[in-house]
């Protein structure tokens, strides 16, 4: 079965054009080219999306460089295996890389290989930098709205003398529902 070639161009910014990109992909033998005009960093790129609803079993998508299909290993590589699913073939013409040939598959699996472990060392790097910011006293989360407890028993001495939630809410400065949330946290403790 012989599909067609479809290509896919991006660049980032208006003030950068596609010319470079299309000719590369022309003498390639696109027939067709989906583009986008904005950052790869962004999941709604209707270029892409077009494209990915245009190919069919048999097609090759033909891009100019791997990095124009997203800005992260990840999102590039989760685009190549929707498209190795769909069994659509993918050349990337200064890459190098052809996912019809035994070497591009290889290339794209040792591109997976660097992804997972470049997703495990931020994993690590993050979980190292919460821990010794907690080691210094940094606090995560949002600040509570009324850190004074005195305030809290102040509020619950008025719910239990008859005053209605809105109007110990408004005491306080803060919604009815953050108001309950504060009267439970006392009967959970």
């Amino acid at each position: 079965m012989s599909g067609t070639r479809i290509g896919y161009v991006r660049v980032s910014t208006v003030a950068q054009t596609l010319e470079q990109q299309e000719a590369a992909l022309n003498a390639a033998g696109v027939a067709k080219t989906f583009s986008d005009t904005m950052s790869g960093a962004r999941d709604d790129r209707p270029g892409l999306a077009a494209l990915m609803d245009y190919v069919r079993e048999g097609d090759t998508v033909v891009v100019w460089k791997l990095d124009r299909l997203g800005r992260n290993l990840f999102s590039i590589l989760e685009t190549v295996r929707t498209l190795a699913d769909r069994g659509v073939t993918l050349v990337s013409v200064t890459d190098g890389i052809d996912s019809s040939t035994a070497a591009g598959r290889m290339m794209i699996g040792v591109l997976g290989s660097l992804a997972a472990y470049e997703l495990e060392l931020i994993k690590e790097r993050t979980a190292l930098k919460r821990a010794a910011s907690r080691a210094n006293g940094t606090k995560f989360g949002r600040p509570k709205k009324v850190a004074d407890k005195s305030h809290i028993a102040t509020a619950r001495r008025m719910k239990a003398d008859g005053h209605s939630g809105n109007d110990i809410a408004k005491y306080l400065g803060v919604s009815r529902a953050t108001l309950y949330r504060y009267l439970n946290e006392g009967d959970a403790a």
